[in-house]
């Protein structure tokens, strides 16, 4: 039995890591989406942003290896990776990383089957935020209500009036002129 992955609504911050068990034409045609998404289906997801998919060879990290690839690249803490690293590092073949954003935000539970093998699932890194006060004196103090506004005029504001008072003139200038 395969495992299964929940991914909740408006998931953030996880990644997963997955063995792809195919090389070749056969990879090639598992990553091709016409009509149908071999991939998407083997990972049993409903929604899955293909810009969001990252599969590619672990060769292809030379020098740097998978674990520092994902500490650097996605965030993941050097403790999150205690104990994977060396199982990480010694993986060959073509692998795929899914960032928690590849699910669209859409709650869905997903069944990986061959040719896809869990490999990782970890948490990004977050740095906590902190409201540390301002250091400037001038930061002190209440901050002031707003000025009372005027209403917004229209778009035109004082040159559509003067455009119409001028009309108006021009009218009565021109109905004095007809009249004699």
């Amino acid at each position: 039995m395969s495992a299964r992955i929940h991914v909740r609504e408006g998931e953030a911050g996880r990644v997963w890591v997955f063995a792809v068990d195919l090389a070749g034409a056969e990879l090639e045609a598992f990553t091709r989406r016409n009509g149908s998404w071999p991939l998407r289906e083997a990972l049993g997801a409903e929604a899955l942003d293909p810009a969001r998919v990252e599969v590619f060879a672990v060769s292809d990290l030379e020098g740097v290896g998978l674990a520092r690839y994902l500490q650097e690249g996605h965030g993941i803490a050097p403790g999150d990776l205690q104990g994977l690293r060396e199982r990480l590092d010694a993986q060959t073949g073509t692998v795929m990383v899914l960032a928690s954003r590849a699910f669209e935000g859409r709650e869905q539970t997903l069944t990986p089957r061959a040719p896809l093998r869990l490999l990782a699932s970890l948490s990004e890194e977050r740095t906590p935020v902190t409201f540390a006060s301002l250091p400037s004196e001038a930061a002190v103090g209440t901050v002031a209500p707003a000025p009372a506004s005027r209403p917004a005029r229209g778009r035109w504001g004082w040159a559509g009036v003067l455009i119409i008072v001028v009309a108006a003139i021009l009218l009565a200038l021109l109905a004095a002129l007809v009249a004699r």
